[in-house]
């Protein structure tokens, strides 16, 4: 069974709640799915073992948590080319974290990553249930 790591960065919980539901569609995927808190991943060991990554992070004022860039800088030193990657996050204006945290891990990293970062205001909101859950799907369709 494939084995994927959820991390993400949250500033109000609604991040989390996206990990989670991504974390729904690699499961109904048969995937195992581990979510963890960016601040649970503290050396290069922490990530390794997965087969897919997907990173997460809000956006605030137009930049990603501090937190998850410090783990971007971690991740570049693990051996993550090739492996199956996606990027999420949540916003209130914009969605440039999510959008930086997919071209890092596609540009720097060389991982095989999905069509696109996913961008949510919010799980509930506009199929945002629905939509995270697909891009759990989606991940899990990259390792099959």
């Amino acid at each position: 069974m494939p084995q994927a790591l959820i991390v993400y960065s949250t500033r109000t919980g609604e991040t989390r709640k996206i990990a989670e539901l991504i974390a729904e569609g690699l499961r109904f995927s048969a995937v195992n799915a581990t979510i963890k808190d960016v601040t649970e991943i503290k050396r290069e060991a922490d990530l390794e073992g997965f087969d897919i990554y997907a990173f997460g992070s809000s956006t605030y004022h137009g930049e990603m948590m501090n937190r998850m860039k410090t783990l971007l800088f971690l991740a570049e030193r693990a051996e993550l080319k090739k492996k199956i990657g996606g990027a999420f996050g949540s916003f209130g204006w914009s969605g440039e974290a999510a959008e930086r945290i997919y071209d890092t891990m596609k540009n720097i990293y060389g991982m095989d990553m999905v069509s696109a970062p996913l961008m949510l205001k919010g799980s509930a909101v506009d199929g945002g249930i629905r939509v995270a859950q697909g891009y759990g799907k989606d991940l899990a369709a990259k390792a099959s």
